[in-house]
């Protein structure tokens, strides 16, 4: 198997299942265009998300790690009209590319990006009352993965659904010897999960359009 391949086949999945529409298609378009790095969920992952959502009923949902706001899309589209979604961006840049994708997208009603360090924003989120969410989104940086699960357990409920995503690493989170933060931080979180009692969880490697990686996904049962 190839990358060429794993290429090809999300490509026909996408094609058949998870086609581009306008909104989204730009939101990649002005995202590469500013200068964002191209690491944005692909489309067949955006589904997946979108269609968690719709099946969990989500009507809250938190995203720490917004970039473009391709993913924010998928996840807004799935919650009801009435329905609310905050976002959280280190990047300053990033967070107003993605505020003008969620306007055009028509969504800037439902989400709110915030910016500044998510380590800072998620205990004003706790101050102000804003959980608990009923889906959490974490694809930030990854030496923080602890940090944000420990902070989207205490800003959820029991029934709530959290992702986390690029928790492979290549790999590389086999690595017990490794110093490289990304990987020391994702095992680091694996371990929290594993002796957590209020999270019942697994996790999924993928291959596609974005290589070998692989996501988490728990739901909070206490």
């Amino acid at each position: 198997m190839t990358q060429d391949q794993w290429t090809a086949v999300d490509r026909y999945f996408t094609d058949l299942l998870a086609p581009a529409d306008e909104a989204l298609a730009a939101t990649l378009a002005d995202s590469t265009a500013a200068g964002l790095p191209e690491i944005a969920v692909a489309p067949n992952q955006g589904k997946l998300l979108n269609l968690l959502i719709s099946m969990l009923g989500a009507r809250s949902a938190l995203e720490i790690g917004t970039l473009g706001g391709y993913s924010t899309i998928w996840m807004a589209r799935a919650l009801p009209a009435d329905g609310r979604m905050i976002s959280l961006e280190h990047n300053p840049t990033h967070a107003d590319v993605a505020r003008a994708n969620l306007a055009r997208a028509g969504l800037d009603k439902i989400v709110e990006v915030r910016t500044g360090s998510a380590l800072d924003s998620l205990p004003q989120l706790e101050a102000e009352g804003a959980g608990p969410f009923d889906f959490v989104f974490i694809d930030a940086d990854k030496v923080n993965n602890p940090n944000y699960v420990e902070w989207a357990l205490r800003l959820s409920r029991p029934g709530s659904v959290i992702v986390v995503d690029n928790v492979v690493r290549g790999g590389a989170v086999l690595d017990a010897e490794t110093d490289d933060p990304s990987v020391t931080g994702t095992r680091a979180m694996f371990e929290l999960v594993s002796r957590e009692p209020r999270l019942d969880a697994t996790a999924l490697q993928t291959v596609g359009m974005k290589g070998y990686d692989g996501l988490l996904v728990a739901r909070v049962v206490a």
